[in-house]
């Protein structure tokens, strides 16, 4: 129903995204596959492994690993971008409850995760939330529309409140510390919006780039 598992999903030229069932391993013995609905756009070279849910119009740009063979369950909201050579991953048995379900990774609707981020779980992530150039999010809680700013750490089991600023290069390893965080100012509110309004663009213009007819020019056509 609208969604693509496995080695389904696929590119119509040589280069393919890696889209696995999880390995069989004595911590999960049952192999689970990905579900990706029929409007996300995954990107070459990246990888989607194990019982990973990824809802509509989300873009994943190259070189992505979202790795759900030891922690799992992971999911990723509607209309959200995870960028290049982002890296999504988790712990054993470590989850957070969401929506009466666990998930070692849990990513809401309109969500950015920008270039080099790291998001590790346990972890959640709401709706509308910023995380920055090679932010690092790990066993943590960030409340909707949050701005995690490029090189910050958030960590040691904090919940950052909502519409929250994390600065650049921050460590908020304490809840003292997120409880003292101050709004998201304007200007990376507004810029927040204008990565999500651009790639939210991306899904439907990539399938349309690599149709299934090409002609030698390698553009794709109906």
């Amino acid at each position: 129903m609208g969604e693509k598992k496995g080695s389904n999903y696929k590119h119509s030229h040589g280069f393919e995204p890696f889209i696995s069932p999880s390995p069989i391993t004595s911590f999960n013995p049952v192999q689970r596959f990905p579900k990706i609905d029929k409007t996300a756009f995954i990107s070459q070279f990246s990888s989607v492994i194990g019982d990973v849910t990824i809802r509509n119009n989300v873009y994943v740009a190259p070189n992505v690993s979202i790795r759900a063979d030891e922690g799992t369950p992971f999911y990723i909201g509607s209309n959200t971008n995870i960028q290049d050579g982002v890296i999504l991953h988790g712990l054993l048995n470590k989850r957070i409850p969401v929506g009466g379900k666990r998930y070692s990774v849990f990513i809401g609707n309109e969500v950015t995760i920008a270039h080099g981020a790291l998001v590790h779980g346990p972890c959640y992530i709401g709706d509308k939330v910023f995380v920055g150039f090679n932010a690092i999010v790990y066993t943590a809680i960030v409340g909707r529309g949050a701005f995690i700013s490029y090189n910050a750490v958030v960590t040691n089991g904090v919940r950052i409140p909502p519409n929250r600023f994390v600065p650049p290069g921050a460590n908020i390893d304490s809840q003292e510390k997120a409880d003292a965080l101050l709004p998201v100012p304007k200007d990376s509110m507004e810029f927040a919006q204008d990565v999500q309004r651009v790639n939210q663009e991306f899904p439907a213009s990539y399938h349309l780039l690599f149709g299934k007819h090409r002609c030698s020019c390698g553009l794709a056509y109906d």
